[in-house]
């Protein structure tokens, strides 16, 4: 299977694209790098949800029951609406509490006030789900090999990159610290070696 991450990207380029950095009201190349660092996170997060069986459970039913896929045939229809409630739904589940950090250091990273970063993420988390819904479909998946897709997606990135592995160590840390700085620091040094 191809990267997954590269795979949603090109899913978003061109006209997704442009509307994606209509509806955050800034210019293509930081719309690009927002999503290029909004994409591992939410895919390293969906992994570390989903590395024990009731985890990738719970996201093979989510993807059965509400993301089929059928979001990829109408994205200028979907990103033209903007953020929705689904996408929040789907973001505290997937970051939880962490939420308001990564926004801030993905807004940090890309100079996306948080606010855009926010609305960014809730456009991004259904159509990655909807992807991964068509992908579990097609390859019949069952949901440890769901699991396992992500960890390896989640294990490549990071072996491309080893600031998406502090990432993700930051991201799982249970402490009440802001984690803003670092994070940023981190997505501006991943985003600058691509």
């Amino acid at each position: 299977m191809d990267d997954l991450m590269e795979s949603i990207a090109a899913q978003l380029s061109g006209a997704p694209m442009a509307q994606l950095s209509n509806q955050l009201g800034t210019d293509s190349r930081t719309t690009q790098n927002a999503v290029q660092a909004a994409l591992p996170l939410l895919l390293g997060a969906l992994a570390k949800n989903s590395a024990d069986g009731g985890g990738a459970d719970a996201l093979a039913g989510a993807l059965d029951r509400d993301h089929d896929g059928s979001i990829l045939d109408d994205l200028g229809g979907v990103l033209g609406a903007g953020p929705n409630s689904d996408g929040a739904a789907i973001l505290g589940h997937v970051l939880g509490r962490r939420e308001p950090a990564v926004e801030a250091g993905i807004g940090k990273a890309t100079g996306l006030q948080t606010g855009q970063t926010a609305q960014l993420l809730q456009m991004l988390a259904p159509i990655v789900l909807g992807y991964l819904g068509r992908e579990k479909q097609q390859q019949g998946m069952s949901a440890g090999m769901l699991g396992e897709l992500l960890g390896a997606q989640s294990s490549r990135a990071q072996a491309q990159n080893p600031a998406l592995g502090m990432l993700a160590s930051l991201l799982d840390k249970d402490d009440d610290g802001t984690i803003v700085d670092d994070l940023g620091g981190m997505l501006g040094s991943f985003l600058s070696g691509r």
